[in-house]
């Protein structure tokens, strides 16, 4: 699939670059305690400015999807499936990725995934497969 590759931040560069160490960063709150996305600078529960990133499992759940159809560029290609995954961390704390490895017409609701890292130039993608040991 072709990307258009995200512009690298301060508060976002470790989440699209904790791939090249296996590891997908999640921002954390010391002060709350809680992991929130995107990232930023401050905690979007408590205000505090204590947060950084820290690496989470990988392993969760696909919330909802949607299967694109639509070839928005010549090298896209097509079907791909955009899912809304929930980590096993924390209830809520939900991105946005694609699901790779399973045909369109295999994916649930619920189905329990795992992430893998795709590497473009400086960029790690955070993809995620369908778990097959559950």
């Amino acid at each position: 699939m072709s990307r258009k590759l995200p512009a690298l931040t301060q508060d976002s560069r470790s989440f699209w670059q904790g791939g090249a160490k296996g590891q997908l960063l999640i921002h954390f709150c010391t002060q709350c305690q809680r992991y929130f996305h995107p990232p930023g600078p401050i905690c979007p529960t408590c205000g505090n400015d204590g947060v950084g990133p820290k690496a989470v499992s990988g392993r969760g759940t696909i919330a909802t999807f949607t299967i694109n159809h639509q070839q928005w560029n010549p090298n896209l290609k097509v079907p791909y499936i955009v899912a809304m995954i929930e980590l096993e961390e924390q209830l809520g704390l939900r991105l946005v990725s694609n699901i790779t490895g399973t045909a369109p017409s295999d994916i649930r609701i619920g189905q329990s995934v795992q992430v893998r890292f795709e590497a473009i130039e400086d960029v790690w993608i955070p993809l995620f497969e369908v778990r097959q040991d559950v």
